[in-house]
């Protein structure tokens, strides 16, 4: 066993090129601890978040990034049952993940079915367990209503659209013209978000609106989704795109919020973080129904490139340019 292992580290806030490889030493996991060889790392625009060091839910900095990871048990510390050594795991790390080697509570950890890859499994922990908690767990929409997924070839919105199909729901996917093949291929009628605005486009094949709005976006654009929703239907808010500033986060809260009221709809904010420290028993429950379906191939994460570790940099560099369709994974030999 080496006595360090290699991992991205933040070393300042900054953009992409603030990622800096470092080796760090190998600990033997603590009591009720288990220490994870890493072989697949989602990346997110979280990530790009914790660049700039104002994460809430990650420590200072520096520190090392990565919010979802699948592995291989290498060693249980103390008192640590139900999982064995060559077993293997996912987790939602929120930070640690990119790494050679992860090691953190026995309690994150989520068993992987056989039928499941690595890069797989890394692609669905953060987008599939969100997007399955805002449909089941806040909309709660039911078979034949009618949604909106803005951003919809993204890593979340293709999560959505697939577990909305699955649901029974007619869904309308919002996204740049490239990805609109993507976007049917996966069950939604793909919307042009350039051609107007997101409403008076929803409106034209749902006069009374759709049931839900998923809005990865934020900004301005939670004010269109309130316009193309029904009357006494949800909009589930989920990003910040479009909300730069704080200034510009405050008043999207209010019109997620306050305006959403006003006008007889619900509006709420969805985040997989806040969630997860309230109460991680939803999460634990649901990772396992993902990787079920992922199993019976029930869904197809859509992974649009893969990278190894120490490429890092270009995977959050791609990220950050918005083209991207799907899902970036980083891995480790």
């Amino acid at each position: 066993m080496p006595a360090t292992y290699r991992a991205m580290m933040i070393t300042r806030p900054g953009g992409p090129e603030v990622l800096q490889p470092v080796d760090l030493p190998v600990a033997e996991p603590g009591p009720g601890e288990l220490r994870v060889r890493v072989r697949a790392c989602g990346v997110g625009a979280t990530d790009l978040i914790m660049l700039t060091g104002g994460y809430a839910f990650a420590p200072k900095l520096p520190l090392v990034g990565g919010y979802e990871i699948a592995g291989v048990v290498e060693a249980l510390g103390a008192g640590v049952s139900g999982f064995h050594v060559g077993q293997r795991v996912a987790a939602l790390t929120v930070h640690g993940g990119f790494a050679e080697i992860l090691v953190r509570g026995a309690a994150h950890f989520v068993p992987i079915p056989d039928e499941v890859g690595d890069v797989e499994a890394a692609s669905v922990i953060l987008n599939y367990v969100s997007a399955w908690q805002m449909i089941h767990r806040v909309a709660k929409i039911q078979p034949g209503q009618t949604a909106l997924v803005t951003g919809a070839g993204g890593g979340v919105g293709t999560a959505l659209v697939q577990l909305l199909q699955l649901a029974g729901v007619r869904t309308y996917g919002a996204a740049s013209v490239s990805k609109h093949g993507l976007v049917a291929r996966l069950g939604a009628t793909p919307i042009d978000y350039q051609a107007g605005p997101i409403d008076r486009l929803i409106r034209a094949g749902e006069p009374s609106g759709v049931d839900v709005a998923f809005d990865a976006i934020g900004g301005a654009n939670i004010r269109q989704c309130l316009r193309a929703v029904r009357r006494g239907g949800t909009v589930v808010g989920y990003g910040f795109m479009a909300a730069d500033g704080a200034l510009a986060k405050a008043r999207m809260f209010v019109d997620l919020f306050a305006g959403a009221r006003l006008r007889g709809r619900r509006g709420t904010f969805y985040g997989i973080s806040l969630w997860y420290r309230r109460d991680p028993k939803p999460f634990h429950e649901d990772l396992p129904q993902i990787l079920a379906l992922l199993a019976r191939r029930n869904i197809e994460p859509v992974i649009a490139a893969t990278f190894p570790l120490w490429e890092a940099r270009k995977a959050l560099e791609l990220l950050a340019t918005g083209g991207v369709a799907g899902k970036i994974v980083l891995t480790c030999d």
